[in-house]
């Protein structure tokens, strides 16, 4: 990535309410030699980034049941009054297409509650990006091996009556071995990805509901396989761009660049909004990195198949890192290193946290262009707590 970068108050033809009137590109032509990411007054970059704090809900999954269709008003009321903390999940939406669930979510990992033996259990939790699908399953630790996992997701089809799905995406670097043989024996692709943002915030949700509530829950015990943080590595050649630009959109506009992502261009990602429960107002400020290339569409092919996460600035090092799959940390950008542009980077990522660690990542041909060749939106999450 170049490490020249210019200030852009919105993105081009998107300003607030979804019509044009977007703000225009503020720079001046300076050599690439010269490294300052700062061209309007940094009072004027702040005052433009959304001052209250948002925060997004977290995904109430129905209330387990024992068979495929729902419970009923009644029955749902009680169980949520007496969940049994012990019981496993096996749920499938009625109203959902069984068939159209071709990527699923899975975390086989151990939980914090010791078993008979005193022996730490370890559980099976697969979920789709809504949470139509949902299954659980516990496991002793002496069976955890690929033959017995891809036993176990051939029980998921089989028991809710879906299809193998074309792809399952986990988040454990450490259990990439014994996931990857038991999907390619059943003929799936295991992504390695941190976006099963719906998986993580359900384990979250587990946690607090029913991992706690069991009787051989063990208060402080730490995670057994806990997510990988290394030490960013240096960007492949053909990940370069030519420039770079902290951004805005418009909630409203974010919306839209989503529902386009199909019809408009290839590459990118989505995020679910309305299961993640975030509550702005359409001109809601959403904070970003628009990305300039020359090779916008390859540049984006090759980001299309990295699993991008998230979008963060070191400022102690003055560089932007682009984290990908589930351990993969990359130098993205840099910037010099003065009290201007790291008050900028500071806001960025205060207008992050502002918005519930809301973001995306943009790559166009021009600064100037109206349109995006890939457009990804990421969400900063904290590491699940199991």
């Amino acid at each position: 990535m170049a490490t020249v970068g210019f200030k852009l108050p919105l993105l081009p033809g998107r300003g607030g309410g979804g019509g044009g009137g977007g703000g225009k590109v503020i720079r001046k032509s300076i050599p690439s030699s010269v490294l300052p990411i700062c061209r309007l007054p940094i009072s004027l970059f702040v005052s433009r980034f959304p001052r209250t704090t948002a925060t997004h809900h977290r995904p109430s999954p129905p209330t387990p049941c024992s068979s495929i269709s729902a419970p009923s008003a009644a029955e749902e009321s009680a169980e949520e009054e007496e969940l049994d903390p012990c019981a496993e999940v096996r749920y499938l939406d009625p109203n959902a297409d069984a068939e159209g669930i071709r990527e699923w979510e899975m975390d086989f990992c151990s939980r914090p509650i010791l078993d008979d033996r005193g022996k730490k259990v370890w559980e099976l939790v697969v979920c789709d990006r809504t949470l139509s699908l949902q299954y659980t399953r516990y496991f002793p630790n002496n069976v955890i091996n690929s033959v017995t996992l891809k036993d176990a997701i051939a029980s998921v089809a089989d028991n809710l009556g879906l299809p193998f799905p074309d792809k399952i995406r986990f988040f454990r670097s450490q259990m990439q071995t014994i996931i990857s043989r038991a999907c390619n024996e059943l003929g799936i692709k295991a992504v390695p990805s941190k976006r099963c943002i719906s998986l993580l915030l359900w384990l979250e949700e587990r946690y607090e509901t029913v991992y706690t509530q069991h009787p051989g829950f063990q208060q402080g015990s730490k995670p057994l396989l806990a997510l990988d943080n290394p030490f960013p590595m240096d960007l492949p050649d053909n990940l370069f761009g030519d420039k770079w630009a902290f951004v805005q959109l418009p909630f409203s506009a974010v919306k839209e660049e989503l529902s386009s992502l199909e019809t408009r261009y290839a590459f990118g990602g989505s995020l679910d909004l309305d299961l993640l429960g975030f509550e702005f107002d359409d001109k809601t400020l959403v904070p970003g990195l628009a990305v300039a290339s020359s090779r916008a569409k390859p540049l984006a092919a090759w980001m299309n198949g990295l699993e991008v996460s998230s979008v963060e600035v070191d400022t102690s090092r003055g560089c932007l890192i682009l984290s990908v799959g589930v351990s993969t940390r990359y130098i993205y950008a840099t910037y010099k290193k003065n009290a201007a542009t790291t008050q900028e980077a500071e806001a960025w990522e205060a207008a992050k946290k502002a918005c519930g660690g809301l973001h995306f990542l943009a790559v166009q041909e021009s600064l100037d262009s109206e349109d995006c060749v890939g457009f990804w939106l990421l969400l900063d999450l904290p590491p699940p707590p199991v």
